[in-house]
Formats: structure tokens, sequence, C-alpha cells
């Protein structure tokens, strides 16, 4: 059974002297390993490193596709909701494919990465999920229940460089 691991930053709060709301003051920095840590010489040396440097080079992330009219329409948090049920059905759906188990492990969890686009509307966003379909890109299309209709979509993690053309003419979700 996995387990989560607490952030890797601790930040104690405390009311500050001359306001009556809460501010940090100071930040605590915990390592979850006795081990000491690497210097950089030393990571330029290991061929491990540099295995591993290559590896991240191209980053995993998931894009999140929303709906414009949705967001000018409809309240922030019923869109913002509509796009974490696309991310985690499109990460659950795909949970054995190994980007998505690399892009979940707990070595990644604090360091995900997601693109949040958006469309105008119900018409490209369908037009969007059949074109990554017909290109074999595994995703979401969430449909909102009882209505029927699409409110978003999101992509399974992929490399950036596999994924990122299908989504450069959109706009960053602003």
């Amino acid at each position: 059974m996995a387990t989560l691991h607490s952030p890797r930053f601790i930040t104690s709060f405390k009311t500050h002297p001359t306001t009556s709301y809460w501010r940090p003051l100071h930040l605590h920095i915990r390592r979850r390993s006795s081990a000491p840590m690497a210097s950089a010489t030393d990571a330029a040396e290991s061929p491990a490193a540099a295995a591993n440097s290559e590896s991240t080079s191209d980053v995993l992330v998931q894009y999140v596709v929303l709906r414009r009219d949705l967001i000018d329409t409809w309240p922030l948090g019923s869109v913002v909701t509509q796009g974490c049920h696309a991310s985690v059905a499109a990460i659950w759906s795909h949970k054995d494919d190994p980007h998505t188990i690399d892009y979940c492990s707990p070595d990644n969890l604090d360091s995900m990465h997601k693109v949040t686009l958006e469309v105008k509307g119900e018409v490209q966003l369908k037009n969007l999920s059949e074109k990554l379909t017909s290109n074999n890109i595994a995703h979401k299309l969430w449909i909102e229940q009882p209505e029927n209709y699409p409110t978003c979509l999101a992509s399974r993690p992929y490399p950036k460089s596999v994924v990122s053309p299908f989504f450069k003419k959109l706009k960053l979700c602003k």
C-alpha cells in the first residue's frame, strides 16, 4: 500500500505583531532521507545522474482543456471542478500506463506538470477530442450529467514532446 509523504517544506504560521492575520514567519526544510545530499559535482560525475537528467529533459505533462463559454457563464468553482473530474478520470483510466505510473509516483507528487488551456465552446472541444482520438492520444472527454454535454477534457500524462503539438494552437486559460 502506498503512503503519501508530508511536504518537503513546512511553514510555521504565527500572528504578525502589528496585524490580526496569520502570515508565515519562517520556513523549515525537512529532508525525507537521512542520506547526505549530493553536490552538483557529484551529479556531474555520476553516469546514473546523467541518464536521469536525460530522462527528465522531456517532462511528463497532463493537459486540461476547459470551455471558455462555460468559464464566462458558470461559477468559477464549477468549471474548476469539471477540470478536476476530467483530470482524475484520465489518470485513473490509464493507471497502468508507465507514464501515468511515473507521473503519480511518490517522488513526483510534489512536482506534477499540468497545462490548462481553453477552447471557445462545445464544437471546438469535440473537434479536439476527435483529433486526439484519431492520433491515438489517450484522453478523457468529460460529459456532465444529467445534462449530457461535454464540459472539458484531459489527456493522460505524456512526455511533453509527444503531446504538445496537439495543443499548441490553444490559448492558456486565464
